[in-house]
């Protein structure tokens, strides 16, 4: 009956750490973007996300365009830097696609 229950909180324990998602929000200005010009850059933080350090301006990545999508997203190489530093520095990555 133990053995059970420790593979079963094993497969649970495993389970979770293979079925997480990285964090993803996008938003739309104007009508989208319209075609596929894309500029990206790494958003810094400090302490998990709770201090900024430097945070792009998506307008100005837009450069003067009046529609276009911004994806904001901490991808796994954001993550694993996240996890190499223990959640000192969390980084994320901006894409605004005109």
């Amino acid at each position: 009956m133990i053995k059970k229950l420790s593979k079963i909180t094993a497969v649970t324990f495993t389970a979770s750490l293979l079925l997480t998602s990285c964090y993803s929000y996008t938003s739309v200005v104007g009508k989208g973007a319209q075609g596929y010009n894309q500029t990206t850059k790494w958003n810094h933080y400090v302490i998990y996300g709770l201090a900024p350090v430097g945070v792009s301006d998506s307008k100005q990545m837009a450069d003067g365009a009046e529609n276009y999508t911004v994806h904001t997203r901490q991808s796994f190489v954001n993550g694993l830097v996240s996890a190499l530093t223990f959640g000192i520095y969390t980084p994320t990555t901006t894409t605004v696609t005109k």
